[in-house]
């Protein structure tokens, strides 16, 4: 079996960076997708001469892309054209009461004024104390492999604990800069996409709305699928053989060690190495054939979502890039969401016009719309039929629109597609519909998170969204780059041993 081959299943964010960085290290890499393009949940979908993006919407912490890409001998800004989205989000309530985020410190002072009683101060103060957190973290902890919570609490500095905010929730942590609960309910909105609601998670994790606030949001011209293509290309420039169109059928082992794996046409490819961009859990209770899935205790997971794309025939100033519509009281949305398994009465959703930042999406005088509904894993609706669900959704989303003077009746929709959470497990083998990966409350963050290589079987690695670091298009770049590390030192070991 070759020494210097390495096999990754899955060519997602994770998949691709992966692959990358093991080339880099001059491994002889294949990676194998079942669907017919790269991406994973960062897809590509065209119809009607509308394109869109089927997951995220837009790049955040670029430098996590230029380190990628210069470290294959380039660059971000020669591999992509970034557009600055500014403002990027703008909160919306019930009651008509709007919330505009901006890396303007100027407009998002005035903001906090305006909400906050006159008062910016907390502003500040919440920037220098994630600011703090920000830099400990990506410092010391988010893009290092752990084996212990000894070396991971010793990486951090015990007298850091209580900096992190690792003792306290994310709610709370937000809550010390901000009295209005407005803007608490913004910044802490975060945690849904997280897996849990702001007082349910750590601290920590107020680093999430600072990080885009500091740092910018962007769209790559082209839409985000523009920065898969340009991974897709990197890759391949340095040796890396992509192969679309065929899944994997079982990832194998001989006792305790991985083998290779059997394509779904039968063939197998050898290997003592392969590292699996497929959702942990979908990884361990589908592709290994020889694993006791009884044993297996699954990672709580983040929501399901139900996703529109619309095909409208008119332009939509009055929405930005990405609006965000709360309910009055998104704590009991949370619980119902995430503790009752139940589709919340009133719904947190977010819509993205990516075609009034990048023109290309849609055709002239026409938007491309997206939609995002959260709502509970499979398991929890099993009895839902998405069918009958989607279209009843999609009737309150536009309810809610109307109530904001924003209009997107069904006479303005030309085509439409939707996809529910039975559709993005099947397609892209999201655990239980799970859109987001593991959860990240206290006891799956850090080295408590599943690990990017199995301790059941040698040669077995993890990337992506519900591995270490964590969920999100740069998360997952950085979990490309840790595994592949992972996998190298591992192959020196075996090599000594």
């Amino acid at each position: 079996m070759p020494a210097d081959r390495a096999l990754v299943v899955g060519a997602g964010v994770g998949g691709l960076s992966t692959a990358i960085y093991l080339a880099l290290e001059g491994y002889r890499v294949t990676v194998f997708e079942s669907n017919g393009s790269c991406g994973g949940r960062a897809n590509l979908l065209e119809f009607e001469g509308f394109r869109f993006d089927t997951g995220p919407s837009l790049l955040n912490y670029p430098w996590v892309f230029d380190d990628m890409f210069r470290a294959a001998g380039s660059s971000l800004r020669q591999e992509l054209q970034l557009n600055r989205v500014d403002p990027a989000i703008k909160f919306f309530w019930p009651d008509g009461e709007t919330f505009q985020v901006s890396s303007d410190l100027t407009q998002l002072s005035s903001e906090c004024r305006r909400l906050d009683g006159g008062d910016a101060a907390g502003l500040f103060s919440f920037l220098h104390d994630a600011r703090d957190k920000f830099s400990l973290s990506f410092d010391r902890l988010v893009s290092r492999n752990a084996n212990s919570p000894l070396s991971w609490f010793a990486a951090a500095g015990l007298t850091n604990l209580t900096r992190l905010g690792l003792l306290r929730s994310m709610d709370s942590e937000i809550g010390r800069h901000f009295k209005n609960k407005r803007i608490r309910d913004a910044f802490g909105s975060y945690g849904m996409y997280l897996g849990g609601a702001p007082t349910d998670l750590p601290g920590i994790f107020s680093i999430i709305p600072f990080g885009e606030i500091e740092y910018g949001l962007w769209l790559p011209e082209g839409g985000m699928f523009s920065l898969v293509q340009a991974m897709q290309r990197t890759a391949e420039r340095l040796g890396v053989e992509i192969v679309t169109s065929c899944p994997v059928k079982n990832i194998e082992t001989d006792s305790d060690r991985v083998t290779g794996i059997t394509l779904q046409d039968g063939s197998f490819e050898p290997s003592q190495v392969v590292v699996s961009n497929v959702d942990v859990p979908t990884t361990m209770t589908r592709l290994i054939g020889a694993f006791d899935t009884k044993r297996y205790r699954p990672p709580q997971m983040t929501p399901g979502v139900l996703t529109y794309y619309l095909a409208v025939n008119r332009e939509l100033p009055e929405l930005g890039h990405h609006s965000v519509f709360l309910p009055d009281d998104p704590s009991h949305a949370y619980r119902q969401l995430m503790k009752q398994g139940m589709i919340p009465d009133e719904l947190p959703f977010y819509v993205s016009v990516a075609s009034n930042t990048e023109p290309s999406m849609a055709p002239k005088g026409k938007s491309a719309v997206f939609i995002l509904v959260p709502v509970p894993l499979i398991s929890q609706t099993g009895h839902v039929n998405w069918k009958d669900a989607s279209d009843r959704l999609l009737e309150r989303v536009q309810a809610r629109l109307t109530a904001h003077r924003i209009s997107i009746v069904d006479s303005d929709i030309i085509h439409k597609r939707i996809m529910t959470p039975i559709d993005w497990s099947d397609q892209f083998g999201l655990y239980d519909g799970s859109a987001f990966g593991a959860s990240h409350n206290l006891r799956q963050i850090g080295p408590f998170r599943s690990k990017n290589f199995s301790s059941r079987f040698k040669g077995l690695f993890f990337t992506g969204a519900s591995t270490t670091p964590g969920t999100g298009v740069p998360m997952c770049v950085l979990s490309g780059k840790m595994a592949a590390d992972r996998v190298a030192k591992w192959l020196r070991q075996e090599m000594v041993a």
